[in-house]
């Protein structure tokens, strides 16, 4: 692949004699206005035109990523994903606090791992800032920010239908329609996806391989003559009523894409996510306002087979299932000023938000009664959490943990350009963030006689508490970039974090809430070198060598926390290394190769390394010097579209797309064994379009080269990982009108 990518860019200097067509100038809204992509002095990704066709057969959000270098998505409990950019990003299961990769919906923060695996639908285009972000718009952002913009309504706005039929009876239906009158348009879109179970599940029923079964709508309204500017609102709403998949224990001889649990562990999936935006925009004499109010939501009620298997070295009562119920609400508003003058733009912001979240999480072994919340068999951990006093003399069963958080954020940010000449640009970002959040809950466990314990590991205290963490951090960015005649090179220098936080799964004892037992937020600066360039018409090309200095990155691993006269406790939790370094390269292409043939590819060459010289439970000799999880030392693209004119009213294409990733580790200890190997992943899709009526036909396939690889993983009893789905194709039918 990286070869491949050498020899073509070989050519760009060439100028092809049959090749009239044009690249058009890629824009982005990532500078809060459409800004050619060369103009701005950072690394930028842009998804949009043609490779968006790829999207009608995506699932998730996280499917973009066989797009891009540089950026991979941990999935964790079957649904939740945690996007790691250039290497950085806690791989955790967790809902409670931001990724280090802030993901956007049409500008609205997606604060929490459990949304970002959004359905994509109606969309218009995918946007990757690479690099610490925050004095542009929205949160603050350690390793870099994604944003998903869909269609707006408006003149000219596209109307269509499609519907496709594939593989494990996926049945996929699709379509749009908008109008305008006056001053006023609207635009609603919608999506329905169900599909049977991926994985083949040897041990018990097919569902527990994951079924799909979801719809989504959005409605847009927008005027553009309204309280002397623009008002667009945005209302949109989800579900998801599914299966999850369940995981694949390590100690289990299978073949790809295999599971083996029981019926236990299955459960029916009740998600809702939902929302509503309102972005206004006004010119106040030289400076243009934006102002962007957000609500969005949750209710999620899901679980799995928590061991990944039926019945661990033949014994039954190894078995654990798990549940979770959360409402999650988040009210946010911004306000943005920009001014465009002769010598650049100043643009000032603030940012605030409310957030308030709940779960309950409850874990249990074989089948569970919903009305005393028993299994039929002992959970294998309860029995360690009632402590030295135990409230009963029975066998504990069941744990159920409840938290709460609150939080807070209030920032003011600038972002600023200045022309020093006619060909030198300097870039001055600066951000100040208040963040208070406020944790509270409880663990418990419950006896087979029916009597509840709050857990006491070691005797510390009940696990009932509660804490407030309060942070101010200071960041910011400076960059120069300077014209040549060939392009654009600019140096940079990026400053962001990640907020601090409570751990939200088994709450040990009473020092589950004490200082001990939080984590810190995590800060990346990062200092970046790159060209921009666009030799010829048909040809433009971007590299960028970066260096990243990652302090107290969050990480989920075994840890031992003191406690009060000496000596520690193990557990579980998302917790902070000391320091980590991350190096690299990022490159990428577009090439107009003649009339009928576009290509592209893209290379990001990553280095890794965890310093660790804390050495409590031997952290140092586990973590110093290994990479980080989810960072491929190469992760390379390759792709390309051919379209051809089969008669004065037919047209055809071909569009194919490879993405090949280095092994990469699940977890920072580094271990072979909680790795996954090389392996290239391959879509493409070939279509007819009859011009004069409006309908095509397209196949499509997804990892046509059938890989089976590692989406996460967690230890427990063995080691399970989730696991990717297998080969998927179809056919879908659309009518545009």
């Amino acid at each position: 692949m990286s070869l491949a990518l050498i020899l073509a860019a070989s050519t760009f200097t060439a100028e092809p004699e049959d090749a009239p067509a044009r690249l058009d100038p890629v824009v982005t809204t990532a500078t809060a206005s459409q800004t050619p992509l060369s103009d701005i002095p950072m690394s930028v990704s842009v998804i949009s035109g043609d490779e968006l066709d790829f999207a009608s057969a995506y699932l998730g959000a996280e499917d973009v990523t066989d797009l891009l270098t540089g950026v991979e998505a941990a999935v964790a409990n079957g649904t939740q994903v945690a996007f790691q950019i250039r290497g950085i990003g806690a791989v955790d299961h967790q809902a409670l606090t931001p990724g280090a990769a802030a993901v956007y919906s049409d500008g609205v923060l997606l604060a929490t791992n459990v949304q970002t695996g959004l359905m994509l639908y109606d969309l218009a285009g995918v946007e990757v800032l690479k690099g610490p972000q925050g004095t542009l718009f929205g949160r603050n952002a350690s390793s870099g920010a994604i944003s998903f913009l869909t269609a707006r309504p408006g003149d000219g706005q596209s109307r269509y239908v499609r519907a496709g039929y594939g593989n494990l009876e996926r049945t996929d239906v699709e379509g749009a329609y908008g109008d305008s009158v006056n001053n006023f348009s609207f635009r609603l879109a919608g999506r329905y996806l169900s599909r049977d179970a991926a994985l083949d599940n040897t041990g018990g029923p097919d569902a527990a391989g994951g079924v799909r079964d979801e719809f989504g709508l959005r409605l847009g309204l927008n005027w553009e003559d309204a309280l002397g500017g623009k008002l667009l609102v945005r209302t949109h709403y989800e579900e998801d009523n599914g299966i999850n998949a369940a995981p694949r224990n390590d100690t289990l001889d299978l073949s790809d894409h295999e599971i083996s649990v029981g019926r236990d562990g299955i459960q029916d999936t009740d998600n809702a996510f939902y929302g509503t935006s309102a972005e206004y925009t006004r010119d106040i004499g030289a400076w243009s306002l934006t102002s962007l109010t957000a609500f969005e939501g949750f209710h999620q009620a899901y679980g799995f087979d928590f061991d990944g298997a039926t019945a661990l070295f033949g014994n039954p009562q190894l078995s654990a299932n798990l549940s979770y119920l959360r409402d999650f609400r988040q009210y946010s508003q911004e306000v943005r000023l920009k001014t465009e003058r002769a010598g650049g733009s100043t643009l000032f912001g603030v940012y605030a938000a409310q957030e308030d979240f709940s779960q309950t999480y409850t874990i249990w072994c074989g089948e569970l009664d919903p009305d005393t919340l028993l299994g039929t068999c002992p959970y294998v951990g309860a029995a360690s959490r009632a402590g030295p006093a135990p409230v009963s003399d029975g066998a504990a069963m069941t744990l159920v943990t409840d938290i709460r958080q609150d939080r807070k954020v209030l920032a003011a940010f600038t972002y600023n350009e200045f022309a020093l000449s006619d060909r030198l640009t300097a870039t001055v970002g600066a951000r100040i963030t208040q963040e208070k959040i406020e944790g509270a809950g409880a663990g418990r466990h419950i006896f087979d006689d029916g009597i509840v314990g709050y857990n006491n590991v070691g005797g510390l205290g009940l696990a009932s508490g509660s804490n407030k963490i309060d942070d101010t951090q200071l960041t910011g960015n400076l960059a120069l970039a300077y014209k040549t005649g060939a392009g654009t090179a600019y140096v940079s220098v990026a400053n962001s974090y990640k907020s601090a936080g409570f751990n939200g799964e088994v709450q040990n004892n009473a020092a589950h809430f004490s200082d001990e037992g939080l984590f810190d937020a995590e800060s990346v600066t990062a200092y970046e070198a790159g060209f921009k360039a666009k030799p010829s018409a048909h040809v433009v090309w971007n590299a960028a060598l970066f260096w990243q200095d990652y302090d107290s990155p969050q990480a989920r691993i075994f840890v031992n926390f003191p406690i009060p006269g000496g000596g520690s406790i193990t557990s579980n939790s998302l917790s902070n290394l000391d320091a980590a370094t991350v190096y690299g390269l990022d490159a990428d292409f577009s090439w107009q190769a003649t009339e009928s043939l576009s290509l592209n590819g893209g290379l990001t060459l990553l280095d890794t390394e965890i310093d660790q010289t804390s050495d409590i439970g031997g952290n140092a000799a586990k973590f110093d010097g290994k990479p980080l999880p989810f960072a491929p030392e190469t992760s390379a693209t390759l792709g390309g579209r051919y379209d051809v004119a089969l008669t004065p009213s037919v047209t055809g294409h071909l569009s194919v797309h490879a993405k090949y990733r280095s092994r990469y580790y699940l977890d920072p200890e580094g271990l072979e064994a909680r790795s996954q190997k090389g392996f290239t992943t391959l879509q493409a899709e070939a279509g007819i379009r009859l011009e004069d009526s409006g309908v095509d036909v397209t196949i499509w396939g997804r990892n046509l080269t059938d890989e089976d690889y590692a989406l996460s993983g967690y230890g427990f009893i063995g080691y399970d990982t989730f696991r990717s789905d297998p080969r998927t194709y179809g056919i879908r039918v659309g009518y545009s009108f």
